[in-house]
This record gives C-alpha cells, structure tokens and sequence, in this order.
C-alpha cells in the first residue's frame, strides 16, 4: 500500500553535532522513499510541529534544543519555507519538544524543567510565553534526575487537557490551558515507579489509553485515561525486554497504529524497535519481538501518512530510515535509508 497524502517531509538535524538544520526531503508516494530536495537554516532543531495560520495555512514550528531555548515558525504553503520572523525565546532551556493547542505553541523545557505557553497570531507566528509552569520534584537517578526535566508536551485527543511528561520526576502532569489568556493551571499529577523517566507517551485511536515510554527503565506504562476528568490511571507495566538485555539502554520513541494493534517503541541502547501487539481495548500489551532500527541511536519514531510504513531518525548513524509495516504481524522489514547528519526528527506534511 503507498504512502500517499504527503507531499514533503521535514527532518530536524542537530546543528552542534554536524547536522544542517531542517532537511526538506519528498516521499515517493509508491515506495516512501525519501529524497533530499533543499535545506532551511534552524538551530539544534530537536523537534518539529505543524501549525495552521488562520487562513488555513500550514505552519511549521522548530524548537532550537539550546539553553536558552528558542523556537522558530516557518511559513510552509509555498516551495520555499519563510521564517516567521526571528526565533523567540521561550524563557526556558533546551526544549525538546513542541505541540499546538486551542491558538497556542507548547514547548517541554527539558533543561529548566517547564511547560511554555507562546500565543499564536493569525498568521502562525509565536508572541513571547503568556505562561510558564515550572515542575517540582526529582527522583532517584544520581546524574538524570536531580531535578524536573520535562520532555514532551502535548494536548489530549479531546483537546481538553495538556500532558506534560517529565523525566525527572517521574510523573506526568495533566493540565488546563486557557485560550484566552494562555495560562496553564495544573489539574493533576500522575506518578510512575521511582526511576521510570519517563520521556514521551503516545495515545491510543480510541482516546481512552495512553503508553508512556520509559527512558531511564526500558518499561512501556499502560494507562487508562479518562477526558471528562483529566485523569491518567497506569493499570500495568510491561517490560521491552522481558528476558533482560546486555549494556545500557535508552528508550526513545512510542508510536501506536491507527489501527490500534500495535505499539512500536525506538530503543537507543540496543539501536533496535520493539513490536507489541495491542488486545482489543488497548489496556493489554505484549512484547512480540524487535528489529534492527537500520542505523544507530533511533532518537525519534514516525509514522508515514497512511500509517504502514516506519520511519526512524537514527542520531548517531546520520540517517533517516524506512520500513514497510506487515499488516498481519506488525513486524517492520527495512526498505531504504536517507543520509541525514545528526537526524532528530521527522515530520510529514
């Protein structure tokens, strides 16, 4: 089946490591094959977002992973992305990630241990933060968690709720974003085992599940999640390696199929993806097997356009490479890769 239904792909590129910014790339739309087509000058881009300005137009928005942090807006509806302007600080350091939600930019300040909410003018460009909430807490890692180190940020499927996920304390924070004045309030704090870091989730199709990915524990956390109330409820730990593994290990990316069956995390450590296969209601999961990730240190895991095929952002290795998904097993088989210096990320638009 082809990936169709994207036109471009944006692939974020550590510049401190040799990287070259965002590289514009096209997908083949019958064998999802990547070609590299220009370049857009962006500072450490650790992650990427898609925005839409009030006509309709696609944005895209970068974070720079450096302290202090900053993100850029880029008009994209031409062959040529456009800077919104200068990059804005976000009075918080080394952001890795970013979302949109109800007119505002999010960003996870990884190094200050906050959530910035950055207002959004009509036509996509960030104003200075309305807000920053800074987490409290630490856990038991000596080196890693000394203290909050939020690493994603990212609004619900209901769109009701924000979800910050810090992998300093362990927990993963619910909160309420006020469109008008762009504050947000806390609403909750869900906490997993000491020692988790948690680094992202991802939610089911359904809305009603969410699997946060350890970093620190190779361990994905099945949760329940409830948007009348806010509430993240974990209901069961499931190891990526249930017969142990050798050396150090550092998980990365959780990605679900659209279908629901399949759950598919990045692992640094053993540079490999692990396949879980999903029960019907998406509260059970079991390890079926892992590949290799086709290069070294798979920082990030994306899905292409129509879901069947993977592609991951290997770091250390320089390249984005692709997998066709089996649509019986869930089972990625490597297809083809992509040179990219210090690949962070990857985006379809």
């Amino acid at each position: 089946m082809a990936d169709s239904g994207a036109e471009r792909a944006f692939i974020g590129s550590f510049t401190s490591t040799g990287g070259r910014g965002i590289v514009l790339a096209s997908p083949d739309p019958g064998t999802g094959a990547l070609t590299a087509t220009g370049v857009v000058a962006a500072v450490d881009p650790s992650y990427l977002a898609l925005g839409r300005a009030a006509d309709g137009g696609p944005v895209l928005y970068a974070v720079s992973e450096t302290a202090p942090g900053a993100v850029t807006a880029y008009d994209i509806a031409g062959p040529v992305p456009r800077p919104l302007g200068d990059p804005v600080p976000v009075d918080g350091d080394e952001p890795t990630h970013l979302s949109v939600s109800r007119g505002h930019l999010l960003t996870a300040n990884y190094g200050s241990g906050s959530v910035s909410v950055l207002p959004l003018a009509a036509d996509g460009t960030p104003r200075p933060p309305s807000g920053v909430l800074r987490h409290r807490g630490s856990g038991p890692h000596p080196d890693r968690q000394r203290g909050p180190h939020a690493h994603q940020v990212l609004p619900d499927p209901s769109g009701r709720w924000v979800l910050s996920v810090d992998l300093g304390t362990d927990s993963v924070r619910i909160c309420a974003l006020d469109p008008a004045t762009g504050g947000l309030t806390p609403h909750g704090e869900t906490a997993l085992p000491p020692g988790t870091g948690p680094r992202h989730l991802a939610f089911h199709p359904s809305g009603r599940h969410a699997y946060v990915l350890g970093e620190l524990r190779p361990v994905v956390t099945v949760c329940r999640w409830d948007a009348e109330a806010g509430a993240l409820e974990p209901v069961a730990e499931v190891p990526l390696f249930p017969d142990g593994v050798q050396g150090p290990v550092s998980p990365s990316a959780p990605v679900v199929s659209p279908d629901g069956r399949f759950l598919w995390a990045a692992e640094r450590g053993t540079d490999t993806i692990v396949v879980l296969a999903l029960d019907g209601t998406g509260e059970r999961a079991r390890v079926l097997t892992s590949v290799p990730c086709g290069g070294r240190w798979p920082r990030d895991l994306v899905l292409g356009p129509t879901g069947t095929r993977l592609y991951a952002a290997n770091e250390h290795s320089g390249d984005v490479t692709w997998f066709d998904l089996d649509v019986v097993t869930g089972v990625p088989r490597r297809v083809g890769s992509l040179a990219v210096p210090s690949a962070s990320t990857v985006l379809f638009v």
